[in-house]
């Protein structure tokens, strides 16, 4: 009778044994699989363009040479000051409208006007960078946009006096807003709904309305992925390309060639071949971002434990 109870009580443990090592098998096999990837997309390709920034052409080490030539460039510090006032617009619309979006549709008790809200929101973010900055060239000409009138109102009648290098900051915060907020609306609403019903339960009960539910416990609870969108966003406005590209090839140089420093690297690379000036410039972009990524990460105690 001990034998029979010991032999089927065994059974259950093997199975449970056996589950646990298919599932760490799976883990690891995702592992691996992003591991590769990002050694094969991510790392060597980084590792080589450290080696093209800090050697010449033909392969001798020249320390800090190639980061002071493309400094000394005369587009340099004006493609700096574009990128700049760009994260600066950029950074403070994205986290300003797109909390105060999530918590709108957030009040929004009706699911069908909330999916509904959250679908349109997202559509803008399934076209690819090009294909919006097409379909923004289209809105911006008064010639054949269907916004004309408004355009007039504020004093632009040609596409020229639309994309002014003044209007350019504004303009490319504008698209990458129409672009890139909706998905980001999504996720924060997401992370409303992970707030514990008893803490929104209490605020209610103190008194807290709308305004100060939304201040004073809503976004400092949302703090670490308002930072991880900061980040993101912040890598991705400093790489900032297709937008001016696109836009000086359809205005025939008007908004420049060398506007952002993602274009200047580019005309390096391919008008001047010049590899090892945009290897650094590109490098001097990493170490910015990583650096910026670190003093987020360190300030919001993005890692602690809530």
């Amino acid at each position: 009778m001990t034998l029979s109870h010991s032999s089927s009580g065994s059974v259950p443990a093997r199975t449970s044994g056996s589950g646990a090592r298919r599932q760490s098998r799976a883990g690891l096999a995702f592992v691996a699989a992003y591991v590769i990837l990002l050694i094969a997309f991510g790392i060597l390709p980084t590792g080589y363009a450290v080696y093209f920034a800090f050697t010449d052409a033909g392969g001798t080490f020249t320390g800090f040479g190639n980061f002071i030539t493309t400094a000394q460039d005369f587009r340099f510090m004006d493609a700096v000051g574009h990128v700049a006032l760009y994260l600066l617009f950029w950074l403070v619309s994205l986290v300003v409208f797109v909390v105060s979006l999530a918590l709108l549709l957030h009040r929004l008790a009706s699911g069908t006007i909330s999916k509904s809200l959250r679908f349109f929101f997202y559509i803008p973010g399934a076209l690819a960078g090009a294909a919006s900055v097409l379909v923004w060239l289209f809105m911006l000409d008064p010639a054949v946009s269907p916004v004309s009138s408004l355009l007039g109102m504020l004093g632009f009648h040609t596409f020229g006096e639309v994309i002014a290098p003044g209007n350019l900051p504004l303009l490319f915060t504008v698209i990458a807003f129409w672009t890139g907020a909706g998905g980001w609306i999504v996720v924060i609403y997401g992370a409303l709904n992970n707030i514990p019903g008893d803490v929104m339960e209490a605020a209610r009960i103190d008194g807290a309305g709308a305004w100060q539910t939304a201040w004073h416990v809503q976004i400092p609870m949302l703090r670490k992925w308002i930072v991880y969108m900061v980040i993101l966003a912040f890598a991705g406005g400093a790489q900032l390309f297709v937008e001016p590209q696109l836009l000086s090839l359809a205005s025939v140089g008007v908004a420049g060639r060398d506007y952002s420093l993602n274009q200047l690297t580019y005309d390096f690379a391919f008008q001047m071949n010049n590899v090892n000036g945009a290897a650094a410039v590109s490098v001097e972009l990493l170490v910015v971002s990583v650096s910026a990524a670190a003093v987020f990460v360190a300030r919001s105690g993005f890692f602690d434990a809530d």
